[in-house]
């Protein structure tokens, strides 16, 4: 297995070159992961003075014969930003092999388990027959999801959340997103004062939405533009 470590605007020092190598062990990484061809790790620097704490950030690809998993973190310096990559590759990797390990059997349960652990699943006897419902055909209770009202128990889920943010350029938002390491970011455009959208595509290229109020369509029930594309 090879480890390409790589610069992004930036140089990286042949120590840390080392340091990665020692960091990720590859002993351990095959061993979650038999299946893996190489890792990248890419390393980049934030110029800002104002995101000194999180100036550095370390991004860390692993390509297998398997789907790619992908860890980055950023932190005051590149060996600390490692550090947290690394650890949050390790446990995603820790969560796909115990995936693994389960669906080879272990820990599998019986028809009768199923109903225990399953919400809404059929009820089964120790014989394999099928429990009658005593709650069937009795109205489900109402509650309130944020603004929605919800019959049952969803499985709809609503979390509201308002943020107050100054309005940004395009180069602004795609920082900020790269930070949080979301593959979109909600913000308000500073040239057109709408509220907009940027959101992350295919390697590097990335899309931006901008949402203007449409006084035509306020009674249509038409719904909002989707990402993709």
């Amino acid at each position: 297995m090879d480890i390409v470590v790589k610069g992004r605007k930036t140089e990286v020092p042949e120590r840390f070159r080392k340091h990665v190598a020692e960091k990720l062990k590859l002993e351990k990484i095959q061993k979650l992961d038999g299946k893996v061809i190489s890792l990248d790790v890419e390393v980049s620097k934030e110029p800002n003075p104002r995101q000194a704490d999180r100036s550095d950030r370390v991004e860390i690809t692993l390509h297998s014969r398997g789907p790619v998993i992908r860890a980055e973190a950023s932190a005051g310096d590149p060996y600390a930003a490692l550090d947290l990559a690394s650890d949050k590759l390790e446990a995603r990797l820790r969560k796909q092999h115990d995936k693994r390990y389960t669906r080879r059997g272990n820990g599998r349960l019986s028809a009768a388990e199923v109903g225990d652990v399953v919400p809404g699943a059929a009820q089964l006897n120790g014989h394999g027959e099928l429990v009658a419902d005593e709650t069937a055909g009795a109205v489900p209770p109402t509650t309130m999801m944020g603004s929605i009202e919800v019959q049952g128990e969803g499985p709809l889920v609503v979390r509201e959340k308002t943020h107050r943010a100054a309005a940004m350029g395009l180069d602004q938002a795609l920082y900020e997103m790269e930070l949080v390491g979301h593959d979109f970011y909600l913000f308000v455009d500073a040239e057109t004062k709408q509220p907009s959208v940027v959101y992350r595509r295919h390697a590097y290229d990335y899309g931006v939405i901008h949402l203007e109020n449409d006084p035509l369509a306020e009674n249509s029930g038409g719904a909002g533009g989707a990402l993709g594309g």
